[in-house]
């Protein structure tokens, strides 16, 4: 019988996780010992995943990311179950059109900011009121390889997560020295999120990596757990490409 890592004592919110890279982080930071809130649109798939999860440490709270009163009673139901939120993992994300930017509905810009910046800025701001800003923690924000190279097809996906990077700068400076705040900018991740960029294609798709595969959740996670993590208490202000070395080739003629 496998044993149960001792408990670290350490708490960590992270958006998006009833599946996915979000899962995939729960999976890491649970082993090492932390507890966790997720959260997820969808109830009844949020509940399975806490089950699955395990509910002795693990809380989920149902809701929109974007939505203030959402992010407000996840920090209080993480506050009153746990005590305290150590870590905030920004992985709530959207993407929902694919084109060209230059035919963007305006409309739908407005969707992906919301979702994907305004909520983690909205998160960062209830989790370091409610604990971080007297106790200290670290946040990690889940950006893209879109954000930091151009991505044709999901432009205003990528410009998000460029703000994302952006914000995670802004942050790692207004919250130092006792808040650390890092990004990571995943290349494409075996998700049904990111299903449209390799479904129906896998080997072709992998075949462009230099590592020769297309990324998986706990490749995020094991990121995840390290910018949370003592070994990584001099970072800050950073982010971490996780790429299976795909940047590699832009400097391939």
């Amino acid at each position: 019988m496998t044993e149960l890592p001792e408990l670290s004592g350490k708490v960590a919110v992270i958006t998006g996780a009833s599946r996915g890279i979000g899962y995939g982080v729960a999976e890491a930071l649970l082993a090492r010992g932390d507890r966790v809130c997720i959260t997820g649109r969808n109830e009844d798939a949020l509940k399975e995943a806490v089950e699955t999860l395990g509910a002795d440490r693990v809380i989920g709270v149902a809701g929109k990311a974007h939505d203030e009163a959402h992010q407000a009673v996840v920090v209080e139901r993480t506050m009153e179950a746990f005590g305290r939120i150590d870590y905030l993992v920004n992985n709530a994300g959207t993407n929902p059109v694919f084109g060209p930017i230059a035919d963007l509905d305006l409309n739908v810009a407005r969707k992906v900011f919301e979702t994907n910046v305004i909520s983690a800025l909205g998160f960062a701001q209830k989790t370091w009121h409610a604990w971080q800003k007297d106790n200290g923690g670290a946040i990690v924000n889940i950006a893209s390889l879109a954000g930091v190279s151009a991505s044709p097809f999901i432009g205003a996906y990528g410009v998000s997560k460029a703000a994302m990077v952006n914000l995670t700068l802004q942050l790692a400076h207004e919250f130092a020295p006792g808040v650390r705040v890092n990004s990571i900018a995943p290349a494409v991740v075996k998700t049904k999120f990111a299903a449209a960029l390799y479904e129906g294609r896998e080997a072709e798709a992998a075949a462009s990596y230099p590592l020769a595969r297309l990324g998986v959740p706990s490749d995020i996670g094991g990121a995840a757990a390290f910018l949370t993590s003592d070994q990584s208490d001099w970072i800050t202000g950073q982010t971490l490409v996780v790429d299976g070395g795909i940047l590699l080739n832009a400097g391939v003629a």
